[in-house]
């Protein structure tokens, strides 16, 4: 497994709802929690490994030595929103070293299937509202780039010429996961 880079095509699609949860879903979800940690991230979507379902891992603190904040959630929906805040130095996993501020919400309330199929529902605030906006945003097509203001956008072009011209190098020399997403 391995997390794709803009503008891989798997960033762009939109993914589909797990319809069952399967020893497949449940060991991609532990290789994405793996891959996630040691991405130094602090979450990862489905379409970021070029899986074409709707599933994220999160731990909003980043931390592999706290499991208790550890989350898998499938087929997330944010069902609330409150308050509004820039968030300065917004990141992403398939956008190494490109950082811009960016608008969320302050908080969020977010339904979920966990990976014993329970229906759960939590509310997260500052920096956990914004890493669960990511990562859903991420389920539809949505970029953290596609978010960016004018400013951020025009102070990152450089940043993005940068990841189409690799892009293009690693798809001639062949270095790249598949251009489909895979499905369940």
């Amino acid at each position: 497994m391995k997390i794709v880079r803009y503008p891989h095509p798997a960033l762009r699609a939109k993914a589909k709802p797990v319809i069952a949860i399967d020893a497949d879903v449940q060991k991609a979800a532990a290789q994405m929690v793996e891959l996630m940690y040691r991405s130094e991230g602090l979450g990862l979507a489905a379409p970021q490994v070029t899986l074409d379902y709707q599933m994220i891992v999160l731990n909003p603190l980043g931390e592999a030595d706290q499991p208790d904040q550890e989350v898998v959630a499938i087929n997330p929906v944010i069902v609330e929103a409150k308050g509004s805040t820039i968030n300065d130095r917004e990141g992403c996993l398939s956008f190494p070293g490109l950082y811009q501020n960016v608008r969320r919400y302050k908080t969020v309330t977010v339904k979920f299937y966990n990976l014993k199929g329970e229906l759960v529902q939590t509310t997260a605030h500052d920096l956990a509202a914004r890493v669960w906006q990511h990562e859903i945003d991420h389920l539809q097509g949505t970029l953290f780039i596609d978010k960016m203001g004018s400013l951020g956008l025009s102070r990152s072009q450089k940043d993005l010429e940068k990841f189409i011209s690799d892009f293009e190098k690693d798809k001639k020399k062949g270095d790249l996961p598949p251009d489909m997403v895979q499905a369940l």
